[in-house]
């Protein structure tokens, strides 16, 4: 029988996989932290990432893959499957006495190591966790939202969400601290680590496991600041943005267009108007801490400001490196045909804060340039922008450029395209059900005399055949910046009192046109669909607290 005739039955897709591979796939799900849409290479970037584009070229590109917005919201819904609210992580740390919103793992979701365990994988995570406000605990009381104890038979990594690349705290092994160990050694970086520390996980599975299936989480913290690079990587980029963040973004857009990433029909959106054009950057009056930074400085501020965006995009190299060593370790067991390799990102690019980023007044007093063991800096909405090509807002926003991820899929033995695109709509909560489906797991409706909320997410695998989802819509919401998608219409709202937006994502993508003056009809039945979700998954009632950017509890 034909395969398009196979795919014409019946039969469920776990009885398509049983008939593609010989065994439980391997599986290695890839985070990159506050990074673009338009950050590596295969999605249109000037950042050389040939180890990702060979995984995009050999697999699947999806163009219309969605994030949380934020760290922890994208970070829980990945892990549980679960809209962020309902596995307790709907905002950041801080423990807000409310359902939706505890800062941590609740025990009413399973987490992807905990489901994949039950049905024989082993478990291993190196990289970010934050997904707790218990990063510093002590005692095994306090350790119960830590990786160890849901699920993950090894881990290295962070408990907390940033820091610095060369001394991290609270570095982990297991369940034990071991931040003396990066404090010690001068060659330290982070990035480096996670590589190292997953590829090790690999090797030593193949020598002690190697009739199990294999589930690795790969949790990077780059490019998320601090703005941290080894040296060696920053020098392959300095000079190559001293053409500007407005040449960058055109550059971007024109091969993001040519690939196939990006309808020519949406234009490119206008730059943030914070920010000045490039050609006038000299002329402009800057924020006083940025002033008195140049005047203790011998660059300009456009020779800095190249610089930060040099720093970042080392970062991501930096990134893409380690992952062809993780992949090398797949090949080198002869496990890398049946691993299904998924590489995403957490949320858009960050313009925190300020136009030119912060750091300035560390330079002033230390003189270290963007890079350093001892520079703290950002690159702001200035990069942000470009990174985010050709979408508008950031990291924390419900619009695009806060929202939309790159997803890479590779699996020879499961996937039978090559280098093809997938436009389906898709959401960081389809991961979960996804991984069972491939797995061969169930979902539990109950783990350790807890019970589960149902999935929320639905599986992909029928995009790898570039079959249609069958789902309704998805929805968002994160410090009261609020959106829902169905088919090609989304509605979307910047803060809890901000107007709900209507706009055609099929016709304008970069949400150019505000349909919601002339289809109110639409927006109060969008609207009332938020409404209904939000009732039902924990993210009402809201935050007392919330207000736009880091917020810490009311005393």
């Amino acid at each position: 029988m034909a395969f398009s005739a196979i795919l014409a039955t019946t039969v469920s897709n776990a009885d398509l996989l049983a008939a593609e591979t010989a065994r439980q796939p391997d599986i290695v799900l890839i985070m990159a932290d506050d990074m673009g849409f338009s950050d590596i290479g295969c999605y249109g970037s000037e950042i050389e990432t040939p180890n990702l584009d060979r995984l995009a070229g050999g697999g699947l590109r999806y163009t219309q893959f969605y994030n949380g917005a934020r760290c922890c919201p994208t970070r829980a819904a990945l892990l549980t499957g679960l809209y962020a609210h309902q596995a307790g992580m709907g905002c950041m740390e801080p423990d807000w006495g409310l359902p939706g919103y505890r800062g941590r793992l609740n025990r009413n979701c399973v987490t992807l190591a905990e489901a994949l365990k039950l049905t024989g994988y082993s478990t291993y995570m190196a990289g970010k966790w934050h997904v707790t406000n218990q990063t510093r605990a002590r005692t095994p009381a306090e350790k119960e939202t830590w990786p160890r104890q849901r699920g993950f038979d090894r881990f290295f990594g962070t408990i907390a969400g940033a820091g610095s690349f060369f001394t991290p705290h609270t570095l982990t092994r297991d369940n034990e601290n071991i931040d003396a160990e990066a404090k010690d050694d001068p060659a330290f970086y982070y990035t480096d680590a996670i590589s190292d520390n997953a590829a090790g996980f690999i090797a030593d599975h193949a020598k002690t496991q190697a009739d199990a299936p294999l589930f690795l989480y790969v949790a990077y913290t780059a490019p998320h600041w601090p703005l941290h690079a080894k040296q060696s990587d920053i020098e392959k980029y300095e000079g190559k943005y001293s053409v500007g963040w407005d040449e960058i973004r055109s550059q971007r857009y024109a091969r993001m267009i040519e690939l196939g990433i990006i309808d020519r029909r949406w234009p490119l959106s206008p730059r943030d108007n914070r920010v000045p054009a490039w050609k006038d950057l000299e002329d402009v009056e800057l924020p006083t801490n940025v002033s008195a930074a140049l005047k203790e400085d011998s660059r300009t501020i456009s020779q800095i400001m190249a610089h930060k965006m040099a720093v970042y995009a080392a970062m991501i190299d930096c990134m893409d490196q380690g992952i062809g060593r993780i992949v090398a370790a797949l090949q080198e067991s002869g496990r890398l045909d049946n691993t299904l390799i998924l590489f995403l990102a957490d949320n858009g690019g960050c313009d925190e804060w300020g136009v030119y980023g912060f750091g300035w007044e560390r330079l002033l007093k230390n003189g270290e340039p963007s890079g350093t063991p001892e520079s703290s800096t950002s690159y702001g909405p200035s990069w942000a922008n470009p990174s985010n090509t050709p979408f508008r807002f950031y990291k924390h926003f419900a619009h695009e450029g806060g929202i939309s991820t790159p997803l890479i899929a590779h699996w020879p033995a499961g996937i039978k395209a090559r280098g093809e695109l997938r436009a389906q709509v898709a959401h960081i909560i389809d991961v979960m059900p996804t991984l069972l489906d491939v797995g061969g797991g169930e979902y539990p409706p109950t783990y350790q005399g807890n019970k589960i909320k149902p999935l929320a997410g639905v599986s992909l695998l029928p995009t790898f055949r570039d079959d249609t989802l069958d789902r309704e819509a998805i929805f968002w919401e994160h410090h009261g910046n609020r959106a829902v998608r169905a088919g090609k219409w989304k509605l979307v709202a910047n803060g809890e009192t901000g107007p709900w937006e209507l706009y055609d994502i099929e016709a304008d993508r970069t949400e150019l046109h505000d349909l919601a003056a002339q289809e109110p009809e639409r927006v109060e039945q969008l609207a009332a669909m938020w409404t209904a979700w939000a009732e039902q998954s924990d993210v009402l009632p809201m935050n007392p607290n919330r207000k736009p950017g880091f917020q810490k509890p009311k005393k």
